[in-house]
């Protein structure tokens, strides 16, 4: 396709929708053809930089009308069954109205359209692989078009989702994923659309700069994001604290009022307000939570109590409970006091509006339309099993939720919105404490754990790690190759740990705690300190490798040789009931920790205190 003069882009677009929409009498066909359809954008902020990264085109309809908002736009394109092909020509109108905004022969600037995943499987039908000419006729880019994928309903097509995805890909536009969080968006979107960027949704940045489980949750999301290697832009950003906060937890993007308003044109720069604060050095005190994990994830949730039916409860009986209860997702289908299957209410009420429906199967069972496989989860349930719900090839169990049981006992049902919160915030508060560098565990759960073999008289052994020569590397190398040596000291100490037994925490730094119950315990720190040394000399360079370490200044500033970083483990047997709290065992394992820096094996072990040091003051002091 070659380049459409401004004048023509509009009758162009309406060569390529579908008959409903050129001919149509509908309100919202009316105003496509009228060309009483535009665009205003929304800047998106980088956060690093201070600057304007891209906009997001927002389509509106005639101002002061019913038909002015996105919502009310979509709602009626519903109405008239035209949505697919109406977001098709939003976006071509985005284009249009954005390549209007620059002088001609300039680059428009990068653009996130809104499209859905049944929208966006249309359009590559369409035109297939000439997608990107097709954007380059409305006087942009491929590369600088983001298509950000939202749900407004469940994909029903998954394959042909990846099929397009991949051409889309290959032409070069960028994909985003919408909303991310709001109980539709699903990590299977995610892995199956793998967009570029992830749009957090603005439930989780409001007040974040106050609310701790919010922060642990986009915590949790970044997490995510490093792990599929997306950017994540964060959505609603509209106090200063709230931008200050996701500044500082080293969110790329931002989207919100404060950063600048929608405007008919693009935004040069981001609103002074919000170059204040990015602009600001100082550092954000984020809240902390200090709770620890709550132990069952369904009984912390509103359950939906839905009145169940029998295996001979008619058609005609469920139609009746439905109407009576319009908020119900679902009803269980119960036998005695056990749940055996689910009826959704969209899909039944579907099938039972349909003609002579009521005639032929009125007043037959309900089990005929009824989910024979619903998910049942049990009250104390374990958060795998959930999980396992978000991440099931089968996302029907999202919108018919589940069934919650107490001992097998239908007791209620669960939604898909409630899930999908409260998945992420029990992990979330599963790993509260954890090191943000390592994820292992800090100081609370160290403590906490300590305290939980002492108050049970478990004999086990406290081990205190530490590099050596390690601030003289951190120095030399920077604070990324720093960060490795610590994340290498992390996997080791895991491999060298039974899982069953044995604990690791990370106290901070370079400084980590082993708290061994394996009887083997010494040759598993013997292995560790080996194996440790092998792996830290690959972070050094050969020439320091050749030379059996580095010249760096001490910390008086006197240049000198370090030899490269190897490992102490101080050790200290702990008897039953030889301490009480677990400070003094702490204390102890630092004291052994100074020991083994001077041992040429790298370990030392002390002797604890033996259960009589308790009650005899000379044991005690002797100890």
């Amino acid at each position: 396709m070659t380049q459409i003069p401004p004048s023509a882009r509009h009758a162009a677009m309406l060569t390529l929708l579908s008959p409903a929409l050129r001919h149509g009498t509908g309100v919202l066909a009316r105003l496509v053809r009228a060309g009483a359809l535009h665009c205003v954008f929304q800047p998106l902020g980088d956060l690093r930089a201070g600057g304007v990264y891209a906009h997001e085109a927002l389509i509106r309809g005639p101002r002061d009308t019913a038909w002015h908002t996105p919502i009310a736009l979509l709602e009626q394109a519903q109405r008239e069954h035209v949505l697919a092909d109406f977001e098709l020509f939003c976006i071509f109108t985005a284009l249009r109205d954005w390549a209007a905004t620059h002088p001609p022969g300039t680059a428009p600037g990068r653009l996130f359209v809104n499209i859905s995943a049944d929208a966006l499987v249309l359009g590559v039908s369409i035109f297939g692989a000439k997608l990107a000419q097709a954007v380059r006729s409305m006087g942009s880019k491929a590369r600088m078009l983001v298509l950000e994928v939202t749900e407004h309903e469940r994909v029903t097509d998954m394959a042909m989702l990846r099929a397009a995805v991949k051409t889309v890909h290959a032409c070069g536009i960028r994909l985003a994923l919408d909303d991310f969080g709001d109980g539709r968006s699903s990590l299977r979107l995610w892995s199956e659309v793998k967009p570029d960027f992830v749009k957090i949704d603005k439930h989780f940045i409001h007040a974040i700069s106050a609310h701790p489980e919010k922060l642990q949750m986009l915590q949790a999301i970044k997490g995510i994001a490093e792990m599929f290697g997306t950017q994540l832009i964060a959505e609603g950003i509209e106090t200063r604290e709230d931008l200050h906060a996701l500044r500082d937890l080293d969110i790329p993007f931002g989207q919100g009022w404060l950063l600048g308003r929608p405007a008919q044109a693009p935004r040069a720069r981001l609103d002074d307000e919000a170059l204040a604060v990015l602009k600001d050095r100082h550092v954000a005190v984020l809240p902390h939570l200090g709770q620890t994990a709550r132990p069952g994830i369904l009984r912390s949730l509103p359950l939906v109590q839905a009145p169940a039916v029998s295996p001979d409860t008619s058609n005609d009986a469920v139609a009746a409970l439905f109407h009576a209860h319009p908020t119900l997702h679902a009803l269980p289908v119960v036998e005695g006091t056990r749940p055996i299957a689910l009826v959704n209410r969209l899909q039944f009420m579907n099938r039972y509006a349909t003609l002579y429906f009521r005639e032929v199967h009125g007043r037959k069972s309900c089990l005929a339309f009824a989910n024979p496989s619903p998910r049942v989860v049990e009250l104390d349930c374990d958060v795998e099993q959930l999980m396992g719900i978000l991440t099931a090839q089968d996302q029907r169990y999202l919108n018919d939720g589940y069934i919650v049981t107490d001992n097998g006992r239908y007791l209620g049902l669960g939604t898909g919105a409630q899930l999908v919160r409260a998945v992420t915030e029990t992990r979330i508060e599963a790993a509260r404490h954890a090191n943000p560098l390592t994820f292992l565990p800090g100081n609370i759960p160290i403590s906490l754990h300590i305290q939980r073999l002492l108050d049970n008289g478990t004999e086990f052994t406290a081990c205190y790690a530490d590099l050596n020569h390690f601030k003289p590397f951190n120095d030399y190398y920077g604070y990324w190759r720093g960060d490795q040596m610590i994340r290498l000291l992390a996997r080791l100490a895991t491999a060298h740990c039974d899982p069953r037994h044995d604990f690791v925490g990370h106290v901070g730094g370079d400084d980590f705690v082993l708290l061994f119950q394996s009887g083997d315990w010494l040759q598993r720190c013997e292995n560790l300190v080996a194996e440790f040394a092998r792996e830290a000399l690959l972070l050094f360079d050969e020439a320091a490798r050749q030379a059996g370490g580095i010249y760096a200044e001490d910390r008086d500033g006197v240049r000198r040789f370090f030899p490269c970083t190897t490992l102490s483990i101080g050790v200290v047997r702990i008897a039953p009931g030889a301490l009480r709290r677990a400070e003094d065992v702490a204390n102890l394992a630092a004291m052994s920790k100074h020991d083994a820096k001077l041992a040429a094996s790298g370990i030392a072990v002390r002797a604890g205190p033996t259960a009589a040091a308790q009650t005899d003051p000379e044991l005690a002091r002797a100890a």
